[in-house]
């Protein structure tokens, strides 16, 4: 009886959810090489994970990516797994993760049960006719995996098709081709609300691996230390030079052995020798240079 109930809610969660906006994909008949390679494409299921070059710049963008979805998608778990799949997906692909974000954003609004008029479903409103072309017949597209997959290998499909024009592919994908709404919106979105730029991160960063077990906070202390070193070896090599470009300002530096071990003159007998001498100032100041 609570599997009935709980079956029963998710269907009528499903049909209490509004339309989606998204258009629709056309039916276009592929040469049997394509229909094999899509295929191939859809049945790869290779290890979910981030494609970066070190674990914080993954967090980073998790992390970016997650407050602006929060509205759209409240819980945090839930926005996680969205946001590791849509990366993997589209780096998969060869696509942009921000521009499926904004393909998703405009089609569904983050919707994974949305259903348009034209019978498109899920997050980025995929065609049934696509499982029947290129897919098996117990793909759900309601599932958060499957949709995506889908959609982005959709997208690449059609980007090929147009030679990497992004505006047409944008348009077959939504069945609008030769309209500018659809294309605009994307573009907008992609460009506007999920606009990422990846912070530069310190050399002794980017040379961790991604299995490295390190924290966040492990990570940035190194990197410090790692730049507080470096600064210490630059300020010595500068003063290396300058000693090398001026001799007699190093002879100075160094103390003299032969010294006049006297004591000074009295205060005013110095004052009337100073004022003996041309006043010359000089240009430069010592510097303490090793010998």
């Amino acid at each position: 009886m609570p599997g009935r109930l709980m079956v029963a809610a998710v269907l009528g969660a499903t049909l209490a959810t509004p339309a989606a906006r998204g258009g629709e994909q056309r039916y276009e008949p592929l040469a049997a090489s394509v229909q094999a390679s899509l295929s191939r494409a859809i049945s790869d299921r290779g290890v979910q994970q981030l494609e970066f070059a070190n674990p914080e710049e993954g967090y980073k963008w998790l992390l970016a990516m997650s407050d602006r979805l929060a509205k759209r998608v409240p819980d945090p778990k839930s926005r996680v797994e969205l946001l590791k799949t849509v990366h993997y997906e589209a780096t998969r692909a060869g696509l942009d993760p921000q521009l499926v974000l904004g393909v998703i954003e405009v089609e569904s609004g983050f919707k994974k049960y949305a259903v348009s008029r034209a019978g498109a479903r899920g997050l980025m409103q995929v065609m049934p006719f696509w499982v029947d072309l290129i897919g098996a017949t117990d793909h759900n597209l309601f599932h958060l995996r499957t949709n995506i997959r889908y959609g982005c290998v959709i997208l690449r499909h059609y980007l090929d098709l147009e030679r990497g024009d992004l505006y047409r592919a944008l348009g077959r994908y939504n069945g609008s081709l030769g309209q500018s709404e659809y294309p605009n919106r994307v573009l907008a979105a992609w460009r506007g609300t999920f606009k990422y730029r990846p912070p530069r991160l310190a050399p002794s960063a980017a040379r961790i691996t991604r299995s490295s077990p390190l924290s966040v906070a492990t990570l940035r202390a190194r990197a410090g230390a790692r730049r507080d070193r470096a600064g210490g070896r630059l300020r010595a090599r500068a003063a290396r030079r300058a000693c090398a470009r001026s001799p007699q300002r190093a002879a100075a530096a160094r103390p003299r052995p032969d010294a006049d071990p006297r004591p000074r003159p009295p205060r005013s007998a110095r004052d009337s020798a100073r004022r003996a001498r041309p006043n010359r100032r000089s240009s430069h100041t010592a510097v303490a240079c090793p010998r």
